[in-house]
């Protein structure tokens, strides 16, 4: 297994070097030190995953768009906690409740990320655990900006049908406004203001969050901390090279 790592990466390597666009067999074979029949037959699985593409007129292998569609979510996944933390403890202090960061992880999202209120009595939730897409604002604002057909596999899996078009109506409304609240839907007693990340490609990679006790978010309230959730979701876009 060890093996078949290091001679990937050594084919890799040099598909990606500067030396020339596109390689022939013989060449490359030349420049990674691989038998032709243990690198032709590392070239064909690899090509299988989009990891290598040969050119069809001139047969010559060169690295595969999978690479880069690796590195963008890497990138998006990454690069995104580091920028958002500080812009997370501005906003904790400014609205003195806690902010969360939530990332999509299949048809759940998990909080990777949080800064607590600095009042004594706030809200805190478990880094790590998963929530369903369904359930709360910033889940909803991610699953807004997903394709139709991947929101309706969601919808159709964590909802009854009698829910189905009033849910969908939600989303609707979430896309166009650029956020969503939310009532008590994960912890009781509870209100959540979420507004999407958006990452490369126009895809949502995060929502952050205000969530605060109901009783400290009267509706003359509610307009300033939306406001100031978007601006922040808005500020991270931006610097993680998202829209």
């Amino acid at each position: 297994m060890v093996q078949s790592i290091d001679r990937t990466m050594t084919i890799i390597r040099v598909l990606i070097s500067d030396e020339k666009p596109a390689w022939p067999i013989s060449e490359l074979a030349d420049a990674t030190g691989l038998p032709l029949s243990t690198l032709h037959r590392f070239l064909e699985s690899m090509i299988k995953f989009g990891l290598v593409e040969q050119e069809p007129v001139t047969k010559h292998y060169k690295a595969g768009y999978t690479w880069m569609e690796i590195g963008f979510a890497l990138h998006d996944k990454i690069n995104f906690r580091h920028v958002a933390r500080p812009i997370m403890e501005e906003l904790a202090q400014e609205v003195e409740e806690s902010i969360f960061l939530n990332m999509p992880a299949g048809f759940d999202s998990i909080p990777i990320e949080k800064v607590e209120s600095p009042l004594k009595l706030r809200i805190d939730e478990n880094l790590g655990e998963r929530i369903p897409l369904t359930i709360g604002a910033p889940n909803r604002v991610i699953l807004a900006h997903w394709k139709q057909t991947d929101m309706l596999k969601v919808v159709a899996k964590q909802l009854p049908a009698a829910q189905h078009q009033a849910f969908l109506e939600q989303l609707a409304v979430a896309k166009d406004a650029g956020y969503a609240i939310s009532y008590g839907e994960k912890t009781e007693g509870t209100v959540a203001v979420a507004a999407p990340i958006i990452g490369f490609g126009h895809q949502p990679v995060a929502a952050l969050s205000i969530n605060a006790p109901s009783f400290r978010v009267p509706e003359e309230r509610l307009s300033t901390l939306v406001e100031k959730v978007k601006q922040a979701a808005a500020l991270i876009t931006t610097r993680i090279g998202g829209l």
